[in-house]
């Protein structure tokens, strides 16, 4: 009798269950307390904490929660949603910050991560961006001297002494001691042409002790320089010449060269004057009688000149030549001639070639520095530079 109470279907429903769900899915709710489940938020994007660790964002946890509970528990209407269970995480762990960085420091910042994979040249561009380092050049010379030794005398020194060098010259009735100045790293040496004017032989020593032969490349009396060339030489340390026109009147100066044979003798002071008018002898006899300062000739072991009508250090003779020297008074005594006037940045600013000595012209018993020097400027010297390399103007 039961059959008879049977609505139309509902054995046919539970003997095929595969028909009912789409009957069900197709039509309204039968039951009005069972609402439809919420519409399915997009899919929660992983966040990486570690590697091989992910879990899901916590609000995107809630919304699949609350969808959850509102179905009832009943996952199999409304589409079958699935939920997924958020992976377990430390609670010890510290929640990840998020920083934000604005403006030029978010630009320098992923410059500077260029910059770490370009090399170290474009990082320092990103030093002086950031003010973490300075940089001083000069449009007239070079620092040629360490920052930390920047202005000192030692750091002058012990930049520029490896470049200046001791000469000895065989004359034919003694022998001669100056300085020079190495301007090429394969022997090319400027000194005062009063200096081995009339050798018969040249030896140069370095300030590491090694000892070379030199020959003489060319001469220029008129300006009383010369330029000499070591044999077989390699590796030197070359100076760096300046520009003399940028002296002024007060600067500091170091002066080294080779007084009495004492090698590398430093000293200092500042420039004293600008274009005085020196007169030295162009006569080679006159110079064999004294040239280079500590010779054991037979003249007075310093090299004679002229200033302002008066002879100094002995007489010029009769066949002089006047230049623009620079005044200092920087201790120069016998030997310096040809050695190096140097700037506080380590440039060469002139080639030393007279000092006034109290002493008279028949002894140099009592000879010495009264703090009255003078040095051929080196742009003087830039300028006779290719002439010299040519022979000069006195072959």
């Amino acid at each position: 009798m039961t059959e008879s109470f049977r609505r139309d279907g509902e054995y046919e429903q539970y003997a095929n269950p595969y028909q009912g769900a789409q009957q069900h899915a197709s039509s309204s709710p039968v039951n009005p307390e069972w609402p439809p489940p919420p519409a399915q938020p997009p899919a929660p994007q992983p966040v990486t904490v570690e590697p091989g660790t992910t879990v899901w964002p916590a609000q995107q946890q809630a919304a699949y929660a609350t969808a959850a509970s509102a179905d009832g528990g009943h996952g199999g209407h409304g589409g079958g949603t699935a939920l997924l269970t958020a992976a377990p995480v430390d609670p010890s762990a510290p929640a990840p910050k998020k920083k934000r960085t604005r403006g030029p420091l978010a630009l320098l910042a992923a410059v500077a991560i260029v910059a770490a994979a370009i090399g170290g040249g474009t990082a320092y561009g990103i030093q002086e961006l950031t003010g973490n380092d300075t940089v001083t050049s000069s449009s007239t010379s070079t620092n040629v001297i360490p920052s930390a030794d920047k202005g000192t005398v030692s750091g002058v020194a012990k930049a520029v002494s490896p470049s200046i060098v001791e000469i000895n010259a065989t004359l034919s009735n003694g022998s001669s001691t100056g300085s020079g100045v190495i301007i090429t790293n394969d022997g090319e040496i400027i000194t005062n042409n009063h200096v081995i004017s009339g050798a018969t032989s040249i030896k140069v020593s370095t300030s590491d002790g090694k000892e070379y032969t030199a020959k003489v490349v060319g001469t220029d009396s008129a300006k009383d320089l010369a330029l000499i060339k070591l044999e077989n030489a390699s590796g030197l340390t070359p100076a760096t010449l300046g520009d003399s026109d940028g002296v002024q009147v007060g600067d500091e100066v170091v002066a080294i060269g080779s007084p009495e044979g004492l090698t590398g003798t430093v000293t200092s002071g500042i420039v004293s004057a600008l274009d005085r008018d020196v007169t030295v002898s162009t006569d080679e006899s006159q110079s064999q009688d004294s040239q280079g300062g500590s010779g054991n000739g037979s003249g007075s072991g310093q090299w004679p000149f002229e200033f302002g009508g008066q002879q100094f250090n002995g007489d010029t003779g009769s066949s002089t030549t006047t230049y623009k020297a620079l005044q200092t008074d920087a201790s120069l005594n016998p030997g310096n001639s040809g050695g190096a006037l140097i700037d506080m940045n380590g440039n060469i600013i002139g080639i030393n070639s007279a000092m006034y000595s109290a002493a008279d012209s028949t002894s140099s018993s009592s000879a010495g520095s009264v703090g009255l020097g003078f040095a051929i400027p080196i742009n003087t010297v830039k300028s006779d530079l290719a002439k010299l390399r040519a022979g000069g103007s006195d072959s």
